[in-house]
């Protein structure tokens, strides 16, 4: 089993419980299902459990039953074990969802010394249940405020262990990435279709391949991912038809996001056969602007800048951005960029709405750099080339240092 991730400091929390007028940071959820709580339990397999950070202590774990005691020594935090926490006596006398969790948190909250006072709490848990333990504990002295904030925040920067998983997820993302363009190199063309192995190559068989490169790596895909081709690329979030047949001379837009313990993020445009003229100067255009992002990263500048200067280069290109057309379909269509981590999107933040310390890169952040051009018309193109970046003090880390070439033969 892996060494557990080494935590926050104790001053870094502090600080933010100060911010929130709170005693105590409290994290509910089920395992590592909660990314909030992930962060906590390295590559252990708890279910039900919580983290109670009081202010200026180390955090603590509490679990609900003593069959996870090994999974939970495993995450090096000091445990409120079931013995401690009395839920055997609170199975017994509160057997209500609501009153259970009241019980058995209150007693964390007595064991740990935390005064009475707003607690911070984040994480998952079912609404109802944690809708009358927070009337229960706010009757005790213990009303529950939002720690959303404080959990996203002190998940932004990575430490060695997660970034290390992060590369691991983006190496096999990178294996899958040429499977494709294997693929697509070996395809041949009939009256403008493309065919593979003695049968039309749909949009099916590529995502069979990359299901299949990902789970010889233990990688799922929760979010699923992006195969599109032509005008299904010119909408960017859409995920491609699998029966859709591909053609010669259309884009592909490949954006692979997996999940290990923690996610990786990376695309690439394909085109079998010539480009037309406006999709092979979409390329061009989004490859430029990807260069001046990666030139422009570094700790201390805010994601909004990144933005803004590459709006600015697409935009003396002659197309449309947030910034010159708000809402436009055409053209670039979306921020830069986004934390990625224990959840696909977290901070910091591209966003010029995003407060001073979740827009700003900082040594450790994992972001993506995503510039794209769309064009969702009948016969358009979507572009988009996405790479995934550790941002570092004396240089930054390319996680998925691939081809940006449209043509997959190129990739050999």
């Amino acid at each position: 089993m892996t060494a557990p991730p080494a935590p926050a400091s104790t001053a870094r929390v502090d600080g933010l419980l100060s911010r929130a007028g709170a005693g105590a940071l409290l994290i509910l959820g089920h395992g590592s299902e909660e990314p909030d709580l992930a962060r906590h339990l390295g590559a252990s397999h708890l279910g039900d459990a919580f983290v109670l950070q009081p202010h200026g202590q180390a955090p603590r774990l509490g679990y609900f039953t003593p069959m996870e005691r090994d999974e939970a020594t495993a995450t090096g935090l000091a445990p409120l074990a079931p013995e401690a926490l009395e839920v055997p006596r609170w199975a017994r006398e509160e057997p209500g969802a609501g009153a259970f969790l009241a019980a058995v948190l209150g007693r964390a909250l007595e064991l740990t010394g935390v005064p009475a006072g707003p607690v911070a709490v984040a994480g998952g848990w079912p609404a109802g249940a944690l809708v009358e333990a927070a009337g229960r504990l706010a009757a005790r002295g213990w009303p529950l405020v939002s720690g959303t904030e404080i959990a996203r925040l002190l998940r932004k920067r990575k430490g060695e262990a997660e970034i290390a998983e992060i590369r691991r997820v983006a190496q096999a993302t990178m294996a899958a990435f040429r499977a494709l363009a294997a693929l697509l190199a070996a395809a041949t063309v009939r009256q403008g279709e493309l065919w593979l192995e003695g049968e039309r190559l749909r949009v099916a068989r590529l995502k069979r391949e990359v299901a299949q490169r990902f789970a010889a790596h233990e990688l799922t895909q929760p979010r699923s991912n992006i195969l599109s081709p032509g005008e299904e690329g010119g909408v960017p979030h859409t995920s491609g038809t699998p029966e859709r047949v591909l053609r010669a001379g259309e884009s592909l837009i490949a954006d692979l996001f997996p999940k290990g313990r923690l996610f990786a993020d990376c695309t690439r445009t394909f085109c079998v056969g010539e480009p037309s003229a406006a999709l092979a100067a979409a390329h061009a255009a989004v490859a430029a602007a990807l260069e001046l992002a990666h030139a422009g990263t570094r700790p201390g500048i805010r994601g909004w800048d990144l933005q803004q200067r590459v709006c600015a280069l697409l935009g003396e290109r002659g197309y449309a951005t947030p910034i010159s057309h708000p809402g436009s379909l055409s053209g670039y269509v979306h921020n830069l960029g986004h934390g990625v981590g224990f959840e696909l999107h977290e901070l910091p933040s591209f966003k010029q709405e995003a407060g001073e310390e979740e827009g700003r890169l900082e040594a450790g952040d994992v972001v993506t750099l995503e510039p794209g051009l769309y064009d969702p018309s009948p016969d358009g193109y979507g572009v988009r080339l996405e790479d995934l970046v550790v941002v570092g003090e004396n240089g930054n880390e390319n996680l998925t240092p691939l081809p940006y070439d449209l043509d997959p033969r190129a990739w050999g």
